[in-house]
């Protein structure tokens, strides 16, 4: 039971409600109305018609039909077809939550992290006038040298071309030497 309790105590220092406040806070101004107050964020999201509503509004037409009634199933399978439509949008597999992570609140701190990973993804899309949530991704910084630097570069030798300066590993003894015991 202490183990258990251990890894729950971990996941919830991962938590950061200063990143959960924004990312609720960038899915209210899109979908345009407040969450409940008092309602934990993970309850209020949990069955994944909110996030569904929220990717038809970055990207109409991303889930063109969700489930608003019906088990647990037909709620997990918002979820899934929430994670499709991001990962079609441009978000990265890495950077999407497990359904587990949101429908049993596994790691809550992973879902969030996938709503930042969204919101830095609408930067890249032109069509996007809405709010953004996290940091603008850089662009990439392509760099075009002229023959004459390229060659000036390969008579340079780097540290990482078997030059160490001296140093060797003479003297260094790790743990016990090797026994032999002959006759045994």
């Amino acid at each position: 039971m202490s183990l258990e309790r251990a890894v729950r105590a971990k996941l919830a220092s991962k938590r950061d409600p200063q990143q959960e406040k924004e990312a609720q806070e960038w899915m209210e101004s899109i979908l345009g109305y407040k969450f409940p107050k008092g309602f934990p964020l993970e309850e209020y999201i949990k069955d994944g018609q909110v996030l569904c509503k929220l990717i038809n509004t970055i990207s109409p037409g991303s889930v063109p039909k969700y489930n608003t009634t019906g088990g647990q199933f037909k709620m997990m399978e918002n979820i899934n077809l929430f994670q499709k439509a991001i990962k079609e949008y441009g978000v990265a597999d890495i950077d999407v939550f497990q359904t587990v992570d949101l429908w049993e609140c596994k790691d809550f701190s992973q879902v969030i992290m996938t709503l930042f990973a969204l919101g830095r993804e609408t930067y890249r899309h032109s069509e996007w006038k809405g709010p953004y949530l996290g940091p603008k991704p850089s662009d990439e910084a392509k760099r075009d040298f002229s023959e004459e630097t390229l060659k000036a570069g390969q008579t340079i030798i780097g540290l990482q071309a078997g030059q160490n300066k001296g140093a060797t590993q003479a003297g260094q003894n790790m743990g016990a030497g090797r026994k032999i015991i002959i006759g045994k």
